[in-house]
């Protein structure tokens, strides 16, 4: 490395500080030769174009020039040297820089640009952390598999009724909780008589279902079809629906239809109309243990995959780039406000609390994501393990079928984006998990009744999260068996 005196004491004309394991600081200087060269030609540049009052256009002296336009040179002289040195030093140093390095000149007041000076620069950068990889041979695992039973059969049969329900007229008598009511409905909004009035029509309101309003509920119950009703109904300041929230609305509903829910019967006939390839419940019963059976197996194998991979990320502790971590956080929201929504709730309307005590987790499952991530590419890398061509062409595949579209599409959208490289880092991940799983010692555990909330809301890391949700995307409705899964 070079060194200069300057001024009495020594500089180094391209100096790293290492702030911490993912954050570096390259100090550069930029030779006092390298900017007057610079400062020299741009300055010809803007002369032979510079318009200046007296003179004809091109034909002004270059120190006019140069007074007349100093800012502009000297923001084109920083363009013209600084990028250039930062490159050199990231290439001299073998930095693999993440993001936009933060770039402070420390001597720009008052610097001559005319060869006198050199420029100093402080860059700050994140890098990838370089650390030692700890043991990922022979990790201990417990797995535990969710026992399935005649109970869980017999829920599961019913929830196949429940899915098959069919909606019956009812004419022997008037409704009662559980029937389905149809209405066309006319509301005025009694507090703001000029608001535009509500008018829908086929609604169908299931008495006493859930989220169904209390009121609507005890008027429409006993009611027959063709009868009107009117009332008041006043939603509270909190409810879901911002135009209804703390209103009071006048209904006038008119009951079109009132149906019954009819559940078919369990018997060899209704068993045959599910799956070509069962003739009796008996079958059916068969089919379902078999197929729950088998998604126990498989959320088995993915809480112990979980459980090694957690106690990797446990066992070595090292710092991640912050930008990463800030981008994982925004994917983990992201992934947030969408569960929210599929639950029927506004993430919109939760208090600023929700948000502030959601954040902390979000960040520290961000860190062990990302560390989860470096660990696996880590092991990848140890063990020369990479993703063959036929496994990614087999995973585009998967993709197209998943979403639907023609595998060319899938394709084509990919290229562009340069999602097989995202494919196959994943693909190589996940083999890496695969490895520390296959190289484990694993004893096989009793299941225990706290493992039923760490099966529903398992701690996953980013890659093993992606893993679980596209082999749950493509896994048959165990609830209803079809002829391609017999």
């Amino acid at each position: 490395m070079i060194v200069y005196a300057l001024s009495g004491f020594l500089f180094m004309a391209n100096e790293i500080v290492h702030d911490s394991l993912t954050r570096k600081t390259l100090k550069i200087e930029v030779e006092a030769e390298t900017i007057g060269k610079a400062y020299k030609e741009i300055s010809k540049q803007y002369a032979k174009v510079a318009k200046i009052p007296g003179f004809r256009p091109g034909n002004a002296p270059v120190g006019v020039v140069q007074t007349r336009y100093k800012d502009d040179i000297f923001n084109e002289v920083m363009r013209e040297v600084v990028p250039n040195k930062i490159t050199e030093a990231i290439r001299e140093h073998n930095l693999e820089v993440i993001g936009e390095p933060e770039i402070h000149i420390e001597n720009s007041e008052g610097l001559h640009l005319d060869g006198r000076e050199s420029l100093h620069v402080h860059v700050h950068v994140e890098v990838m952390p370089d650390f030692e990889l700890g043991q990922y041979k022979g990790l201990e695992g417990v797995s535990r598999q969710r026992p399935v039973e005649d109970k869980d059969v017999d829920q599961m049969i019913e929830s196949l009724r429940e899915s098959y329900a069919t909606l019956e007229p009812v004419e022997d008598r008037v409704s009662e909780v559980g029937d389905t009511v149809t209405v066309n409905f006319n509301g005025r909004f009694l507090d703001d008589p000029e608001a535009e009035p509500i008018e829908v029509e086929d609604v169908d309101v299931e008495l006493g279902g859930a989220g169904v309003e209390k009121t609507f509920n005890e008027n429409l119950t006993g009611v027959r079809e063709d009868e009107v009703k009117t009332f008041i109904v006043e939603y509270p300041e909190d409810f879901t629906a911002p135009g209804l929230a703390g209103k009071k609305i006048e209904y006038t509903a008119n009951v079109v239809a009132v149906r019954k829910r009819t559940l078919p019967e369990v018997d060899d006939e209704w068993a045959a109309s599910l799956d070509e390839d069962v003739d009796s419940v008996e079958k059916l019963r068969e089919r379902i243990k078999e197929n729950m059976e088998k998604q126990s197996k498989d959320e088995s194998d993915t809480m112990l995959r979980v459980q090694l991979l957690n106690k990797m990320i446990d066992e070595n502790e090292f710092e991640v780039p912050s930008k990463l971590v800030q981008y994982q956080v925004y994917q983990l929201s992201e992934s947030l406000v969408r569960d929210l929504y599929q639950r029927g709730i506004d993430p919109r309307q939760q208090p600023r609390e929700f948000w502030e005590s959601a954040m902390p987790n979000l960040e520290k499952q961000a860190i062990r994501d990302m560390r989860g991530s470096f660990l696996l590419e880590a092991i990848a890398d140890a063990e020369n393990i990479e993703a063959t061509q036929a496994e990614i062409e087999e995973e585009i595949n998967n993709i197209a079928a998943v979403t639907n579209q023609p595998i060319e599409q899938v394709r084509a959208t990919l290229t562009k984006e340069n999602g097989e490289r995202s494919i196959a880092d994943r693909l190589r991940n996940r083999k890496a998990l695969d490895f520390i799983v296959e190289n484990a010692s694993i004893t096989v555990g009793e299941w225990r009744e706290e493992e039923e909330k760490a099966a529903e809301n398992v701690e996953t890391s980013s890659e093993e999260a992606q893993t679980s949700k596209e082999e749950t995307e493509q896994t048959e409705d165990v609830a209803a068996p079809t002829s391609s899964e017999s």
